[in-house]
């Protein structure tokens, strides 16, 4: 026979604001959120970090945040004469809330950097990252677009924005596409004053882009070392002799979990 325990729930509605304040209850009353991040050590050749992520007992449902790696700043793709510029990409934001039981396993991958330093004119895109697991695939957030430049008299660079990235798409929830970095100086005499900027990852806090500038003959590498998601720095020279110099690493991404 049915209790009265068995059927009878207090509801949402029912319970009158404020007439049950904070003290009365347990701490064990109510739902937790826990957040862990995953993400691999910021240096030169990151191989960012995968692991085996198990679903604690209890939690019934997990949302994952990925960040893609920012692409590799460009090199010096000619000795002898200098350069037009556009800076590398930040990475891809994607994000996906799924219900889940406790013992489910996920592979989780926060992305690494591209393990060369860019000569070309072109650099590389950044690496992605992503989720698979119960009830979970194709889920990941793309690598930003790659660094820039051209040698040419009368060819300037422009900016322009990757692929339109659809919301949904890569299996997410909400996706968010980037914007390669930016250029600037002087559109066709490229040897006097030159000056690009990369991009962030979006909303991820403390990301910048980073900006370089040469004003008159001189050249340099991209720095080794980006925060999080954000795109490398380019080689850049305005000598018009024999300088070559290479373009930095993107910074790795990330991943977030949060779990009730």
């Amino acid at each position: 026979m049915a209790s009265y325990g068995s059927y009878k729930k207090i509801v949402q509605g029912q319970i009158i604001d404020g007439t049950v304040p904070n003290a009365a209850l347990d701490p064990n009353a109510g739902l937790k959120y826990y957040v862990k991040h995953i993400y691999g050590q910021p240096q030169v050749c990151s191989p960012g970090c995968c692991c085996l992520w198990t679903v604690p007992d209890g939690v019934k449902r997990v949302t994952f945040e990925l960040w893609g790696a920012g692409g590799n700043g460009n090199g010096h793709c000619s000795c002898n004469r200098c350069h037009h510029y556009q800076g590398a990409g930040g990475g891809f934001y994607s994000s996906k809330t799924i219900s889940v039981q406790g013992g489910w396993q996920y592979t989780v991958c926060a992305a690494g950097v591209y393990r060369c330093c860019s000569r070309e004119c072109v650099g590389c895109k950044g690496c992605s990252s992503y989720v698979n697991g119960c009830n979970l695939s194709g889920f990941c957030a793309n690598g930003g677009s790659c660094g820039r430049a051209n040698t040419s008299w009368d060819t300037a660079c422009y900016s322009f924005f990757e692929c339109c990235a659809e919301p949904t798409s890569n299996n997410a929830d909400f996706q968010m596409g980037n914007h390669i970095g930016h250029w600037g100086g002087s559109v066709f005499c490229h040897c006097n004053y030159q000056w690009t900027c990369t991009t962030n990852a979006p909303f991820l806090a403390g990301g910048s882009g980073s900006a370089s500038a040469l004003v008159n003959c001189w050249n340099r590498c991209g720095c080794w070392h980006v925060p999080y998601g954000v795109g490398g720095q380019s080689g850049m020279t305005t000598y018009c002799e024999r300088c070559c110099g290479q373009g930095g690493m993107g910074g790795g991404g990330l991943v977030k979990i949060t779990y009730v």
